[in-house]
């Protein structure tokens, strides 16, 4: 049997558009409230902690990077740390504790309450994702979570939930990017750092 190349083409692009929509419709109000939650800590002097495995691990780098450098344009760094980046620590605690607690013991180190952490997975059950919203919860620090349809067991652990309706990892990897990207400009804009209308024109 041939690979059709063209068929496949159509097919992903098809669902993607399926799983944009979707998401469009269904997370307006939670993409508001991270927003919001977003702005606040950080107009009080909190951080944002990012933390995922894998592809998540990439999008945790990709998102703080943003947020401590610039998205739009120049403008004051915003205090943003992802989780997934110190190989030493990574090896350590992965080594003395156990894979778990990859992200947990970080944020007890480096958290306070009146941050604000997101966790990624986009089946909501990474075990380490999962104790790090544990240990979140019992500090004090707001919890997000970008996952996927169901939620897995990230729904009880979270203050927001952004779970992408859709089954399919890679189309939800797709939109958590494109969330994550959506706040970083956002942010920017809410906290005066860069004019809406000046987003707007850098944005055609």
């Amino acid at each position: 049997m041939s690979f059709d190349t063209s068929a496949f083409w159509q097919s992903e692009f098809a669902e993607h558009a399926v799983c944009f929509e979707a998401t469009q419709k269904k997370l307006a109000p939670a993409f508001a409230a991270l927003l919001d939650a977003a702005a606040k800590t950080i107009e009080n002097g909190g951080k944002i902690l990012f933390f995922g495995n894998g592809g998540s691990a990439a999008d945790a780098q990709h998102l703080a990077t943003e947020l401590t450098v610039r998205y739009k344009k120049d403008r004051a760094p915003i205090a943003a740390i992802a989780l997934t980046t110190d190989t030493s620590a990574l090896s350590a605690i992965g080594n003395d504790f156990g894979f778990e607690f990859l992200f947990s013991r970080q944020v007890e180190a480096l958290g306070r309450k009146g941050d604000l952490a997101i966790g990624i997975s986009t089946s909501g059950n990474s075990a380490n994702v999962i104790k790090a919203l544990e240990s979140c919860r019992a500090i004090g620090i707001t919890t997000v979570g970008f996952t996927g349809e169901t939620g897995g067991k990230m729904p009880p652990l979270c203050d927001i939930l952004l779970n992408v309706p859709c089954k399919t990892t890679a189309r939800i990897q797709e939109m958590h990017i494109m969330l994550g990207q959506m706040l970083c400009g956002g942010l920017e804009m809410k906290l005066g750092m860069v004019p809406v209308e000046t987003a707007q024109k850098l944005a055609v």
